[in-house]
């Protein structure tokens, strides 16, 4: 059995907790000498509903995409991370990233934060971390904030 990491994906959808994910995630990644797949899933099931009434929503969530993974992309860099993926796919965050981002990068850790933006689908049909750890084929670090931690 392998101990160290070598391809580590975080999932981020520009909320504090995904940040808090995302730090950890770099911590990992100089530790274990691996490369980082930043993550991020524009959900269309929420732009297409928005989009009906602002046609430039798609527009902007990918300039926004764009824009975090980027300057995310920086800071692993800044930090000593030697190989930094950006990785922008469509669709729902809780099916794409263990099911199709994952295995499309071989990644052998996922970092998630343990909430993110999505309270509506949270509360409606779990949550994205839930579902990450259910059906991922590789091991799960499910990050926590120190204001989920006083609880």
């Amino acid at each position: 059995m392998n101990m160290t990491y070598k391809h580590i994906l975080v999932a981020v959808d520009g909320s504090k907790e995904a940040e808090w994910a995302f730090k950890k995630a770099i911590e990992i990644a100089k530790r274990n000498d691996a490369s980082l797949i930043l993550s991020h899933i524009i959900d269309i099931r929420t732009v297409a509903t928005i989009e009906a009434y602002d046609r430039t929503m798609m527009e902007r969530a990918e300039k926004y995409a764009k824009e975090l993974l980027e300057n995310y992309k920086e800071q692993a860099l800044a930090a000593g991370v030697k190989e930094v993926t950006a990785d922008i796919e469509y669709g729902s965050p809780k099916v794409k990233i263990a099911k199709e981002v994952a295995p499309k990068y071989q990644a052998d850790l996922i970092v998630c934060g343990a909430t993110g933006l999505n309270a509506v689908e949270r509360f409606l049909i779990g949550s994205v971390s839930e579902h990450i750890t259910r059906y991922a084929k590789c091991d799960v670090l499910v990050v926590r904030t120190e204001k989920e931690l006083e609880k």
